[in-house]
C-alpha cells in the first residue's frame, strides 16, 4: 500500500465522500437533508485546506499551532458523516470506512 500523507488522504476521503454523494439530486431533497449534505461537502473543504495549512507549515511551532483547527475540521466532517447516515446517505459499512479513514488522518496528524 502506499503511504498517504494526511493531505493525500483526505483528498482520497473527499473523493470518496463526493463520489457517494453524487448521485443524490439535491434539489428533490428535503431542505434538511440538503444542508446535511451541503455541511459535509463545506467542512471536507476546510477540513483539506486546515491539513494544507498543517503539512505547508514552515516550522514544527507553526504546525502545532494548526493541529487544534485540524481537529476540529475532521470531527465535523466525522459528525456530518453519522448525520448523513441517519438519513441514509450513507450505510453502516460506509460509515465505518469513512470514519476508519478520518482516524488514520487523526494519527497522522498527532
Amino acid at each position: 500500500m502506499v503511504d498517504l500523507s494526511a493531505l493525500g488522504r483526505i483528498k482520497s476521503l473527499e473523493t470518496l465522500l463526493r463520489a457517494a454523494v453524487a448521485h443524490i439530486d439535491l434539489i428533490e431533497l428535503p431542505k434538511v437533508e440538503r444542508q446535511v449534505i451541503t455541511d459535509l461537502k463545506n467542512n471536507l473543504i476546510d477540513a483539506r485546506l486546515d491539513i494544507r495549512d498543517y503539512e505547508f507549515s514552515e516550522t514544527r511551532a507553526e504546525q502545532q499551532g494548526h493541529v487544534k483547527q485540524v481537529y476540529e475540521s475532521l470531527e465535523k466532517v466525522r459528525g456530518d458523516i453519522l448525520t448523513a447516515s441517519e438519513y441514509n446517505v450513507f450505510n453502516a459499512v460506509d460509515v465505518a470506512q469513512f470514519t476508519a479513514q478520518l482516524e488514520q488522518i487523526i494519527e497522522q496528524v498527532s
